[in-house]
């Protein structure tokens, strides 16, 4: 295990040549060879280079706290050195401490740690900005060096969290196929090419505006949704690239009623409305209007119908678009979400409840197959919202798709993490997870864990209170707790957890436990 340092040559983003997109997807094309699935056992020898970067708008980004740490997310990645021959390259902005690493190399079953960390090259670039990580390593030539050094181009592929220019520059750069989107297609990705997608796939979404640049025009987009509907009560006004909820923001129409539809005429509407964004609630409590209106020029903002309901749920179905073009059900998840009017992803549990689990699986295939047509490629997930009619001891669902994320998501990583800890597979046709022993099992997970009084806690820290309390996961028995986000526990008093259990109530179960022991341990 190597652990390498670069100093920092500046440049400006880098505008990649006429001829980089057919460059770039002729090193696609190599991906058919080079790229094996997860549930495959593969003796072949393979290199394959993990770019963490969270190449997203660097100023939403720092809503979330410990941002600087969810480049650990990807460590999951691991898992690709179960197979004896594979080599993997793990690069991040700051060195990994080394208990992280011992943590998740230990978690590998059948394979000796000492064996897969022989085969495990650490990079850092040694620089703490709020830049794109992609970003970081172009600026730094003879890092870039380094990493070619490190692989052979002949066998190599890399992979990354999310696609953008920035990753497409960094393919071309080190002549590596990049296992990813390309960057050409992430308006499919767009809270308005999503709703797109949806139209194209008769998948049942909310009543919404088109994409607009100015705030002006987003009045206007208000006022004519509205007026499709005069019955609504509440909008949401979408930032088009926002991501976790953090870039929503609620428009309460019934505070209107003086200029609803039906009671005055459009113009008194739209300036209504306007006068009424400086009252939105925001799901990020230090957002304010005027900052957002600076991002509805850069982002752009649809505005969208806020579905109600008595009972709500928010399932998600997660796939994969693989490079020999099969599109995969990978898994589905109930979501928690909060903030100030739950909009904001904390956590999942999986499955999805049993009522609808099947249908939004059978309407994440019909989205995958035409992302597939676009050209898509890896992963790609898809949000929803349920909502209960009739019968409250068994209701009907009425399913409403909100987005599309091409991206590794938060719920790509507790699927890895189970992958990881039961060399187990997942069954499209019940929706349920198998071990390698067939027995089935569920799991919470959650980014969010966060106390004040975690603050000042170390991995090793949180390892002596899991083993005490017998916590952690048991490889013989199948259950338990694997942890990411270590690296922003001691400073932010935040760990992410997937807690894996016999059923959805022993997993949340386990997750109580841990919350209890960590509590307890640390004077909550």
């Amino acid at each position: 295990m190597v652990t390498a340092n670069e100093t920092t040559t500046t440049r400006e983003p880098a505008c990649p040549p006429m001829s980089a997109p057919s460059t770039f997807q002729q090193l696609q094309a190599h991906l058919r060879d080079r790229w094996r699935s997860t549930d495959e056992f593969d003796t072949q020898e393979r290199h394959i280079l993990v770019v963490p970067s969270l190449s997203l708008d660097q100023e939403e980004l720092q809503k979330i706290e410990g941002v600087t740490h969810y480049e650990e997310r990807l460590l999951f990645s691991l898992i690709r050195l179960r197979n004896p021959n594979t080599r993997l390259v793990y690069v991040t902005s700051q060195p990994l401490h080394p208990s992280i690493v011992d943590y998740y190399l230990e978690l590998l079953p059948g394979i000796p740690s000492s064996h897969a960390r022989e085969r495990l090259t650490l990079f850092a670039a040694y620089d703490g900005s709020r830049k794109p990580l992609s970003q970081k390593l172009l600026e730094r030539p003879r890092l870039l060096e380094r990493l070619r050094k490190a692989l052979d181009p002949q066998r190599a592929y890399m992979t990354c969290y999310n696609s953008t220019p920035w990753e497409r520059d960094l393919s071309l750069a080190l002549g590596l196929p990049l296992l990813a989107l390309d960057p050409d297609l992430l308006h499919w990705g767009t809270k308005s090419g999503s709703r797109e997608i949806f139209r194209r796939c008769g998948i049942p979404h909310p009543l919404g505006s088109e994409l607009v640049f100015e705030p002006a025009d987003l009045a206007t987009a208000v006022a004519t949704v509205w007026e499709q509907d005069p019955n609504l009560g509440r909008m949401v006004i979408k930032l088009n690239e926002g991501f976790s909820g953090e870039g929503n923001a609620l428009l309460d129409l019934r505070r209107l009623a003086a200029v609803a539809p039906g009671t005055a005429g459009h113009g008194d509407r739209v300036r209504a409305i306007a006068a009424a964004f400086s009252t939105l609630s925001f799901q990020c409590q230090t957002e304010t209007w005027p900052h957002f209106a600076t991002k509805i020029s850069v982002l752009g903002a649809i505005a969208e119908a806020f579905i109600e309901g008595d009972r709500k749920e928010s399932p998600s179905v997660q796939g994969q678009i693989t490079p020999l073009g099969a599109v995969e059900i990978l898994s589905t998840h109930d979501q928690e979400l909060g903030g100030p009017d739950g909009q904001i992803f904390l956590g999942c549990s999986f499955p999805a409840r049993p009522d609808y689990r099947l249908e939004i699986q059978a309407m994440g295939q019909r989205i995958g197959e035409e992302l597939a047509r676009q050209g898509a490629l890896e992963r790609y997930g898809v949000d929803f919202i349920a909502v209960a009619k009739g019968d409250p001891e068994s209701p009907e669902w009425d399913l409403q798709a909100i987005e599309i994320n091409l991206r590794k998501g938060g719920t790509t990583h507790p699927l890895m993490a189970m992958k990881m800890l039961t060399e187990g597979h997942f069954h499209p046709t019940d929706g349920l997870f198998y071990t390698k022993q067939e027995q089935i099992r569920y799991y919470r997970a959650s980014d969010n864990l966060q106390k004040p009084h975690y603050r000042g806690l170390l991995p090793s820290d949180l390892m002596d209170i899991i083993v005490t309390r017998r916590l952690h996961f048991n490889s013989i028995s199948g259950v338990g707790a694997a942890f990411h986000l270590m690296g922003s526990l001691s400073e932010y008093g935040k760990v992410g957890l997937t807690c894996i259990g016999t059923s959805p109530d022993h997993a949340r179960e386990i997750y109580d436990q841990v919350v209890t022991a960590l509590d307890e341990s640390t004077g909550g």
